[in-house]
């Protein structure tokens, strides 16, 4: 419920409204959503975040699709115990098999990526042909292929896998190296010649086609634009769902009124699976870009107690 400003007993103003100061529920299979997180904490300044990263049983794609609904569920209840005003589903994979199923069940909204990302592209295509560059279970749900032709049905959609950049971002980050950098300023740091040979090799499905237009259809992915720019060339342009899943989230607060109030304290707390928290501290900073400075463990048997 929002709180609004009052005038106090002396005719000024009482406690200036902080607005529905709740936080935004954020979750991901590890730690690529935190680019989504990031876009809101650029986005909307004054919002809370509560930010959960299933790290421990990353990756997700490929896994079965009951298995990453369970596990999107999973975490999902759990921010939602935690009184989230809103949950975002940073993670394509866990959008496409359980967006649904989130949204018929929980008592909040739910909004994922697929979506956001979908109207990027169409905002985006000159030639009508789009990729997109997912990971097997996201290509295989066709989830992005009906989002974008639910907007724009003579647009062709090439499903393109990338089976192993999940873990190739999570790998890197993991070794530590040039975790005191920033990754949105230094587009070199996962852009290695044994990362460009893997990305090369991965998109040449796609490579020379007349698509002009490539949705990062994992939320991981921007972590290696650089080497997918470079195999991709300058012709095709590179979407992420990160900006426009921050503008549906504006839109939708603004809605139902539950925008945090400019005198709000926005606090950013963060959860992880991982068994290694100074870990994922590390190289969620790197990628939030500033000091992750309240994170919780949350183990694997609280989380399957709320959906199996």
């Amino acid at each position: 419920m929002s709180l609004r400003t009052t005038a106090d007993a002396e005719g000024g103003v009482s406690a200036a409204s902080e607005g529905d100061a709740r936080p935004i529920g954020v979750f991901d299979s590890g730690l690529g959503g935190l680019t989504v997180a990031r876009s809101i904490a650029m986005a909307l300044p004054h919002e809370s975040i509560f930010y959960a990263g299933d790290t421990k049983r990353c990756p997700y794609g490929t896994r079965t699709e009951h298995e990453v609904r369970s596990f999107a569920m999973q975490a999902a209840r759990w921010l939602e115990k935690h009184d989230v005003k809103i949950i975002v589903i940073a993670c394509n994979t866990a959008t496409a098999a359980a967006l649904k199923v989130a949204q018929q069940t929980l008592a909040v909204p739910v909004i994922g990526v697929i979506a956001p990302g979908a109207r990027a592209a169409i905002n985006t295509t000159r030639t009508r042909k789009v990729g997109v560059l997912a990971t097997d279970l996201t290509v295989r749900s066709g989830a992005y292929t009906r989002a974008i032709q639910d907007l724009d049905a003579g647009v062709d959609v090439y499903g393109c896998p990338a089976p192993s950049f999940v873990e190739i971002v999570e790998r890197e980050l993991a070794t530590g190296a040039h975790l005191q950098e920033r990754w949105l300023e230094n587009g070199d740091i996962f852009d290695t010649p044994e990362i460009r040979a893997e990305v090369a090799r991965t998109l040449a499905p796609i490579t020379g086609s007349d698509v002009d237009t490539v949705v990062l259809g994992c939320t991981h992915f921007p972590l290696l634009a650089g080497p997918i720019r470079a195999a991709l060339g300058d012709e095709v342009r590179v979407v992420s769902s990160a900006e426009e899943t921050t503008r549906e989230l504006k839109d939708i607060l603004a809605r139902r009124d539950q925008l945090a109030g400019e005198l709000a304290q926005p606090q950013h707390r963060f959860a992880t699976t991982s068994d290694n928290i100074a870990e994922f501290a590390a190289a969620g900073s790197f990628i939030f870009g500033q000091p992750l400075k309240s994170i919780e463990h949350v183990s694997i048997d609280e989380l399957e107690r709320l959906y199996r």
